[in-house]
């Protein structure tokens, strides 16, 4: 019976060493994952200029808030294949305009386009007669707002919500002036 207890014990040590053994390999795997995910980090492009200072569009723009597509395809990376394939259409000022399709249709990806989130692999959004790939990416999203489909509360108040950079006076924020599209 010593020779059974002394295997037991043995054994349930030798259990925890493997426990201990496991756990040390998972550690290891994330810290080489986070050495990956840095080394990814680093070859990442960075956007756009923020302004391009011999193409700044004027101080009202967009006036109207027509909006044209011209032949737009999107991919999310060089080698990947299109994701939009060459839409072409027109949204006049003032009307109000749904995007409806089925999951993973590009409905997302046309707003992200308007916002050069993701950059054309081809063809043009034209805003008010102004190309958007060919201005700051400041002067673009600065001057574009989007209303989510799902209502979100953000922290602080409902002045710093509408004016998060401290821009505007208060008389301002009173008196927007809204371009429909």
């Amino acid at each position: 019976t010593g020779f059974v207890g002394m295997a037991l014990s043995y054994g349930l040590s030798l259990n925890m060493s493997f426990v201990f053994s496991i756990q040390n390999q998972c550690n290891l795997a994330n810290q080489i994952i986070s050495v990956e995910r840095v080394n990814q980090y680093m070859d990442i492009q960075s956007e756009a200029a923020e302004v391009v200072e011999e193409n700044r569009p004027s101080p009202d723009w967009p006036q109207d808030g027509n909006v044209e597509l011209r032949d737009l395809k999107i991919r999310y990376r060089k080698d990947a294949p299109l994701v939009l394939h060459g839409i072409t259409c027109r949204f006049e000022a003032g009307n109000k305009i749904g995007i409806v399709g089925r999951t993973g249709s590009g409905k997302t990806t046309l707003i992200g386009a308007l916002f050069r989130l993701v950059e054309p692999a081809d063809g043009k959004i034209i805003i008010d007669s102004v190309d958007i790939s060919t201005i700051g990416l400041h002067d673009l999203r600065s001057r574009l707002g989007i209303i989510p489909q799902d209502p979100t509360l953000f922290q602080g108040t409902v002045r710093y919500n509408l004016d998060p950079l401290g821009q505007f006076s208060d008389q301002q924020i009173w008196e927007v002036r809204c371009t429909q599209i």
